[in-house]
Order: structure tokens, then sequence, then C-alpha cells
């Protein structure tokens, strides 16, 4: 791409491999910053360069470490304004703290509208994020918010893969839509598993709209943590005849034994958060980079073009 000098790509640590190479696609260097943590373990920030009066873009992830890497975000973004930024986009390939966006029991947060103000009132003008937890998070903003989609790119793997037919299903009912793009991409049918969480960490599956008998089973979901709602899918798709199982993820976590003890032959994931090299090169394991949409994203905003036209 073009490189345009009236704006610049910052990363922070959570995840500079990815900022990395969405700078080499735009063709552009990554931004200097100076970011330290002080023996108290504050945050220090620095930008080494001089951002007045550009389009500044700043990527992060808040996932693993959710609590540092959004503060250090939100010092980023202090930073910048405070050093006369035109604009200042938050790029966030996954969006932490997203799973509490609605009051489902008295006496709790909606953090994902807590994110929402603490980003806006640091600064951030614009988020260009992936694949949220649930699309109403977009009307918690009161800023310009363009939620990118991981299906093209992990549809393309499956095909590529070689998996020409199966069922696409759901682990939840949260996901039907996911499912349903995805069956459409694909050109399969789609089940539902009908899944209630517990707890923060358990979850149950009690029954399967569709039929997966003798059939190759796709699960999709936007997240995988320890593994646990795809584990108890599988189960529910196994008793019922399924014949093999794949899963692709838009945002891999894979805590704790969540790919060892999984079920599937291959799990198609993106790369919106960092992994440690035990997890990027498991052998269950096909990561799919979404930096070129992302690269994209960011030459369609700083050009004034359409976002939606990549999806077409």
């Amino acid at each position: 791409m073009q490189a345009n000098q009236n704006f610049m790509l910052f990363s922070g640590t959570s995840h500079e491999s990815l900022g990395q190479e969405v700078a080499s696609l735009l063709g552009i260097p990554l931004g200097k910053v100076l970011i330290e943590t002080f023996p108290d373990k504050e945050i220090g920030v620095q930008i080494l360069e001089n951002v007045r009066g550009r389009d500044v873009f700043v990527l992060q992830s808040i996932a693993r470490r959710p609590n540092f890497y959004l503060m250090e975000l939100l010092i980023l973004i202090d930073a910048l304004k405070r050093a006369s930024a035109r604009s200042i986009i938050a790029v966030i390939p996954y969006f932490g703290y997203a799973r509490q966006d609605r009051k489902d029991k008295p006496r709790v947060p909606i953090t994902a509208k807590l994110v929402a103000n603490l980003l806006e009132k640091a600064g951030a003008t614009r988020v260009l994020t992936m694949d949220l937890h649930t699309e109403q998070i977009q009307g918690f903003f009161d800023i310009p918010v363009d939620n990118l989609y991981a299906r093209p790119l992990l549809a393309n793997a499956v095909k590529e893969f070689g998996i020409t037919e199966g069922v696409v299903v759901t682990p939840d009912i949260g996901s039907i839509r996911l499912a349903r793009e995805f069956a459409h991409v694909l050109g399969w049918d789609f089940a539902i598993v009908d899944k209630r969480r517990v707890s923060a960490e358990k979850v149950e599956a009690n029954a399967l709209i569709g039929d997966v008998k003798n059939k190759t089973v796709l699960f999709v979901d936007d997240m995988c943590s320890t593994g646990g709602t795809l584990q108890k899918a599988a189960k529910v798709c196994q008793h019922a005849g399924a014949k093999r199982m794949y899963a692709a993820i838009t945002h891999g976590l894979f805590l704790e034994k969540a790919l060892e003890e999984s079920a599937m032959e291959k799990i198609f994931v993106s790369n919106t958060t960092a992994m440690p090299e035990n997890v990027l090169h498991h052998p269950k394991l096909q990561v799919v980079s979404i930096a070129s949409l992302f690269s994209k994203a960011i030459h369609s905003i700083v050009t004034a073009t359409s976002i939606s036209s990549l999806f077409d």
C-alpha cells in the first residue's frame, strides 16, 4: 500500500508481532514509543515521534493480561492526545471485558460499557475491532466503531484445508448468526447446541437442534478460553453420531488444557491475540492471520472509503 505521511501506527505490548505485520502491509514503519514499567508496576509511556496534526492508530489486544493491557492502551491514548494528534483510532483486535454486556442478574456490572466509556474519556476518536462478543456493544460508544469479521478468512482456510462438506454447528444460541453466515459462505447446513452457562468456569450443553449423524462438523464461535463450551458441544455431537469435528474460532485464548483436551481434529483460529509458543505451534492449531484485513480497514479509514466493501 502507498504510505501516507499524515497517519501513523503505534503498537502496545500486547501483540507487537501483529502490529509489525499490519505496518508492513501498510508500507509504513511502526511509530516509536517507550513503554516501561516502574518498580511499583505502574506503566510509563513516552511517544518518541512527532504526532501533532496526524491521524494516529494504536493497536492493542485486551487479552491474556486484560487489566494491564487495557490500562496501557488508555495511557497510550492519553499520551497521544496530549501530543496533539488530530485523531486517535484504537485498533483493538480482541475487545476485552465484552462478555458482560448486559445486566443478566442482580448487582452485576456492564463491563463492555465501562471499557467504552474509558476509551472515549482517554481520547479515542474511533474504534476498530473484530468480532465483538455481541453487536450491540457498538451502541455503547458515542464515537464511530468499525467491527471487522474474521469469517471470510477462516472460511477460506477451511476450504483450503480440504474440508468440502459438512455441518456448521454453533456451540451456543448466542452464535446462531455467526453459524448461519459461515454456513452461507461454505454452502453447508447448520445446527445449534443449546448451552447454559452455570458460572464463569462451568457450562452445560443440553440439546442439539439439527442433524449431524455421519457428518463432518465445524464448530464456530467468536472465542475459546478454557475450551469448556466446545468440549460440551462436542460430546453432544458425538452422541448424535458426528463423524469428524473441527472448529473455527476468531479469538483463541486457549487457557489451561483447552487444546490438549479438545476433541477437535483441527482448530482454525485468527491471530487477534498473541499466543505462547507452546500454543502457537500446537499440532491441532492452524493460525490464520487477520493482518491483511486490519491493514485494508486502516487504509479505508485514512482514504475515507467504505470499510463495509471489504466484505462484499
